[in-house]
């Protein structure tokens, strides 16, 4: 009986988390899309920076501190931090929240997308 019991909880934990990891898997996946809108600029790569710097690193770290990159005077005097809200504030209109600052991008307007974009860019190390 002890087998039975232990084996249907096992079994309903799992059925439980299922939805959970789905959902994960899903902004996962919208934020690698949501990417693609980046790709010609930002690397994914620690240290690979091109017109734009790697993307490997940034949430978490303050605004125009990626190795490497040469940022704009606007970016670095922002001090700001690489987090969820700022994040979403940034891609969704760069020039409002940090006006001069060198990011040829209009923005991102789909909440869905960016919010999905920013948890993306925090799984990027």
């Amino acid at each position: 009986m002890t087998k039975i019991s232990t084996s249907l909880t096992a079994l309903t934990l799992l059925l439980a988390c299922s939805p959970v990891a789905w959902a994960q898997d899903k902004v996962m996946d919208l934020g690698k899309q949501a990417y693609q809108e980046c790709i010609a600029c930002h690397s994914v790569k620690p240290g690979e920076n091109g017109v734009g710097p790697s993307l490997a690193g940034v949430y978490g770290t303050k605004a125009g501190e990626v190795p490497g990159f040469r940022f704009s005077g606007p970016m670095k005097r922002s001090g700001l931090t690489g987090n969820a809200e700022t994040l979403d504030k940034y891609l969704e209109n760069p020039q409002a929240l940090i006006p001069g600052t060198r990011m040829p991008y209009s923005g991102m307007a789909d909440a869905e997308k960016r919010a999905a974009l920013v948890k993306y860019i925090e799984t990027l190390k």
